[in-house]
């Protein structure tokens, strides 16, 4: 097949390739290679199926009718196996927000591009689907209870059955059938990309230009935004996440308004399917392959589904306890919560009070909006409860000591007692209105005030500054 891409690329370019080097194809099974001669860089594809290259091309012709950045096809083979298509590079959007992996906040640029990204996929899922022909697509035409079906069983056997846990197959059959049915109420005529993720955009000349969409067929809109939000191994903090649901719910004003409640209950829904096809991915990847990267992933993947599935509230109760069960073998349990982690928050009450992602509700609610606000004074109002000029405003004007103090003393019985009796988890959170000036105040104070006492890990998280970092246990 090299000496087809060769002819291919010689078709294209004008003369045979110097340079062919085969490129990661992260667990797909398509083949793709990096093909050079003098200034001119292609990648060559070889795939295992014909009619697969056929969904990609008529894809990739219909995503750049519709003004949608995606690779061009620019030659394919006599037998369908192989093309070459422009080269984007090498970065991913993975690979471009791994500086905000790294430092457990998101930084400005990687929120910007991801929501930029968001705003593209609502042309994406009408614009595309308009003149789109769904007899191209490959292996089916439409998300319908088939497909369904195949990846919730893709969980059964090829994650729960390697784990190893005993289970009731009746009872998750039973609330398999209950979600396939809420997922097929409102699939739409729009096209679904189905790996929507930031593995599958790539950033070229600045702008994102999506790829590996040859599984897209016809689908529901809360699919694919599921799967780039959920994206376990992306490490989404909860106000990036919701960062990107406000930016795709703005672009899609412009082809339909959906209720945002209604909208969340629904991204919910698709967020624990997503989830436990994932987690099918990760065992059979991790489990059965023995590959390292996925087997690491699963312990977020099953907090993620943990979180989804206490969101709708005792729906899918075999199921919740299921993945609890699983989640608490110690194969999947991180070392980093050995011990106990004090979770500490600023937030504003404009946007909610912080969900508790450890599952346990062990903590408190601290609500700061009595104490003289420093945001209502205009020298104050682009500063945060970290800056000196705030800080000496609240301790000279404010009743915000006394306030404190009361504090300490609930956080300080909490902690004493959850460290003597071996639990892993506290979560403290401060709110005010902007969540920018007292409830940053507050947290810092008392999340030093806990690191210094006790000696025990605190994470740090001011949600309105997009901040966060860690005080190591001692």
């Amino acid at each position: 097949m090299i000496a087809t891409l060769n002819d291919l690329f010689e078709n294209v370019a004008g003369c045979r390739a110097v340079s062919v080097v085969k490129l990661s194809g992260d667990g797909s099974n398509r083949s793709y290679y990096r093909m050079c001669a003098g200034d001119v860089s292609l990648i060559g594809v070889v795939g295992t199926c014909v009619e697969e290259n056929a969904a990609f091309v008529a894809m990739s012709e219909r995503f750049l009718a519709c003004g949608v950045d995606a690779p061009r096809v620019l030659a394919v083979s006599a037998c369908g196996l192989c093309y070459v298509q422009e080269d984007l590079g090498d970065v991913s959007l993975f690979a471009y927000m791994k500086e905000s992996r790294d430092a457990g906040c998101f930084l400005g640029k990687d929120v910007d591009m991801l929501c930029r990204v968001m705003s593209v996929l609502p042309r994406i899922q009408f614009d595309v689907a308009a003149g789109f022909d769904f007899s191209k697509c490959y292996p089916v035409a439409q998300f319908d209870r088939r497909t369904v079906m195949w990846d919730l069983n893709y969980f059964k056997y090829c994650f729960l059955k390697g784990v190893g846990v005993e289970f009731n197959e009746s009872l998750l059959e039973d609330e398999f059938e209950k979600l396939a049915v809420l997922l097929l109420s409102d699939c739409g005529n729009t096209f679904m990309y189905r790996d929507f993720q930031s593995r599958n955009v790539m950033i070229h000349d600045g702008r994102p230009f999506f790829i590996d969409f040859q599984g897209g067929r016809r689908g529901p809109i809360y699919y694919d935004v599921a799967s780039f939000v959920g994206q376990a191994r992306a490490c989404y903090t909860p106000d990036v996440v919701e960062r990107m649901v406000d930016a795709y719910l703005c672009a899609l004003d412009e082809y339909i308004h959906v209720e945002r409640a209604a909208f969340m209950r629904a991204l919910t829904l698709f967020r624990v399917f997503r989830l436990l096809q994932n987690l099918g991915t990760y065992g059979f990847r991790g489990l059965y392959e023995h590959k390292k990267a996925f087997v690491e992933t699963i312990p977020g993947a099953l907090a993620q589904l943990t979180e989804q599935l206490a969101l709708l509230r005792g729906e899918f109760p075999y199921m919740a306890r299921l993945v609890a069960e699983i989640a608490a073998l110690p194969m999947f349990v991180k070392q980093q919560q050995d011990g106990l982690t004090v979770d500490v928050m600023s937030f504003s009450y404009r946007r909610g009070i912080p969900d508790d992602y450890s599952g346990n509700g062990g903590g408190f609610v601290f609500d700061c909006r009595a104490i003289h606000n420093p945001g209502r004074y205009e020298p104050y109002k682009k500063l945060c409860g970290m800056d000196k000029p705030v800080m000496e405003f609240l301790e000279r004007e404010s009743n915000i000591a006394a306030f404190l103090e009361n504090a300490y003393a609930l956080v300080d019985n909490m902690v004493d007692t959850y460290k003597k009796r071996g639990f892993t988890h506290i979560q403290v959170c401060c709110g005010c209105t902007g969540g920018q000036h007292r409830s940053v105040y507050s947290a810092e104070h008392i999340a030093r005030h806990v690191a210094e006492k006790f000696g025990v890990r605190v994470v740090v998280t001011h949600k309105m500054l997009n901040k966060k970092y860690v005080i190591d246990a001692k």
